[in-house]
């Protein structure tokens, strides 16, 4: 029987959870086991209170022997130090990391441990010093470049990919954040004025009124999914009937608002994936961005507003990285355990990303060192490094033709896995940039076959190749891949390099579903 020394409020849970697991836990991290069925809340008159032992259980279960459990499973030459347990979520999308989501990208502290200074019994000498300047051929979101700018050294990015080139600038380049604030207050007021009026808006507001009582009556939170998890509910017939009682409903407030839900062209991903509403909305802002002259904030507002419509798509709220097929009406949501319904405006989403972006832009600035980073828009395999530098970034081309690139570090992609313009397919059907598709390396058209594979290690070689023109002698080059196919060999040989070192890590915080043990290695490659 539980005595009520056993029972803890969620603060003190909180601080029991930290010293149990060794790591930061939150009132809010106790508050999601809650949520979300983890764990029994217990208690009367409103008061939350936990069990010690079920706190212990679920950890234990949790952690238990995982690193040890891996280990079995990856091999002994795992560096669980390089696994960075110990990180919140909160520590990994810091300042400007968390700008716009993007797919395949690694956490920032991968980046420093091999681009600072320190040592270790694994990392046993320096690499890079303050003044150096390193390159990342397939920058992506530009983790690298910030990182760099934090430790103070300079960096160049290549990216294929116009929108990722896009990302990776707008996060190391200066901008007047008070200039910025009054823009998108200014823009952000002419869209709820915009608005005011629209009849999709009184649509949404009776509607989510009404799923409010619906779902705290026959949805409430957290019993429902505990009578989910123990299998005393039929989760699937269940909610079948109420979603056709909710259906039903939601149809007669369309019918009461005479209100046109889906677009009438849908042959493209913005005509497809946005309800008529929010596109209305979406062109609104776009033409309100369009107006506006300094280049940095108009870029800083192109970001804002793709990581706005990226939450607004018409779609679940468990599939928004995968993109079933678009979602219309109410439907019962598997992640939260209630009926939902898809978004009809995103005035509250734009002003969220207005304000957490400049927040984050004022954060990096804080820390941020007077140190060049740029990322170059075009193909690594035969782009002329020098040559658009002097175009594009003639101070920061003086300073790598006089020092040299000393080295690499980058996470090249994987083979038929991400598509890298698809992810934003949004971004580039409004933003008008070139898409060049058929430039991916690994190209998740070409699936995963031994000619995919083939292909991709002429890819990588050739950028590599390509790269080392402007690298310094004693170059340092650093490549992040899950090689399952064993590439990287027959790359470092093509390219006339060695492999001289290999660090395998655990991933461990992934997207995806799959929570499967899976590892990573980081190659480090130099001249023969």
């Amino acid at each position: 029987m539980t005595t009520q020394i056993d029972l803890l409020t969620l603060k003190e849970a909180a601080e029991f959870a930290s010293k149990h697991i060794k790591k930061n836990v939150t009132t809010s991290n106790i508050s999601y086991l809650i949520n979300y069925g983890r764990i029994p809340k217990v208690g009367n008159n409103g008061t939350v209170l936990i069990d010690k032992q079920e706190l212990v259980k679920y950890y234990e279960n949790y952690y238990g022997s995982r690193e040890l459990d891996w280990k079995d499973k990856l091999g002994n030459d795992l560096n669980w130090a390089l696994s960075f347990e110990n990180l919140k979520e909160a520590e990994t999308t810091k300042h400007v990391h968390r700008l716009h989501p993007y797919k395949g990208k690694y956490i920032p502290q991968l980046v420093a441990y091999f681009l600072d200074e320190h040592t270790d019994e694994f990392k046993t000498q320096t690499f890079f010093k303050k003044g150096d300047i390193v390159l990342d051929p397939f920058c992506g979101s530009g983790t690298t470049l910030v990182q760099a700018n934090e430790l103070g050294i300079h960096a160049i990015g290549i990216d294929v990919s116009a929108f990722n080139a896009l990302i990776g600038n707008v996060k190391v380049s200066a901008v007047d954040t008070k200039a910025l604030e009054a823009v998108t207050q200014q823009i952000t007021k002419a869209l709820k004025q915009f608005v005011a009026s629209a009849t999709y808006i009184a649509f949404e507001k009776e509607l989510a009124e009404f799923l409010t009582d619906y779902d705290k009556t026959y949805f409430p939170s957290p019993e429902f999914k505990i009578k989910v998890r123990k299998k005393e509910i039929n989760e699937v017939e269940y909610t079948k009937t109420h979603e056709e009682v909710v259906l039903a409903k939601f149809n007669e407030l369309v019918k009461k608002y005479n209100l046109q839900i889906t677009q009438n062209q849908k042959d493209t991903f913005l005509g497809k994936w946005y309800l008529q509403p929010i596109r209305q909305e979406i062109d609104f802002v776009f033409e309100q961005i369009n107006k506006i002259e300094n280049l940095a904030i108009k870029q800083v507002l192109t970001v804002i507003l793709s990581r706005t419509i990226r939450s607004c798509r018409a779609t679940t709220h468990a599939d928004l990285a995968t993109l079933v097929e678009p979602v219309t009406t109410t439907y019962y949501c598997a992640k939260h355990g209630k009926i939902c319904k898809p978004l009809f405006s995103m005035v509250s989403w734009w002003e969220r990303y207005c304000k957490d972006t400049i927040k984050r832009l004022g954060e990096f600035e804080q820390i941020s060192t007077p140190t060049f980073q740029y990322c170059m828009n075009g193909n690594s395999e035969t782009i002329d490094i020098f040559e658009v530098l002097a175009k594009e970034q003639p101070t920061l081309y003086e300073l790598a033709k006089q020092q040299k690139i000393k080295g690499i570090f980058s996470s090249p992609p994987y083979v038929g896995l991400i598509d890298y313009h698809e992810q934003h397919a949004y971004a580039y059907d409004l933003f008008g940039f070139e898409r060049k598709d058929a430039q991916e390396i690994g190209a998740m058209f070409k699936k995963q076959t031994k000619q995919a594979q083939k292909d991709y290690v002429v890819g990588i070689a050739n950028v590599l190749n390509n790269c080392k023109k402007y690298l310094a002698e004693d170059y340092d080059i650093f490549l992040v891949a899950n090689d399952k196919n064993n590439l990287y060999p027959q790359i470092a040989a093509i390219a006339g390099m060695q492999i001289v070192n290999q660090y395998k890590r655990p991933v461990l915080n992934r997207m995806e579903k799959d929570k499967q043990a899976y590892s990573e290695i980081i190659f480090h490659l130099k001249t023969k």
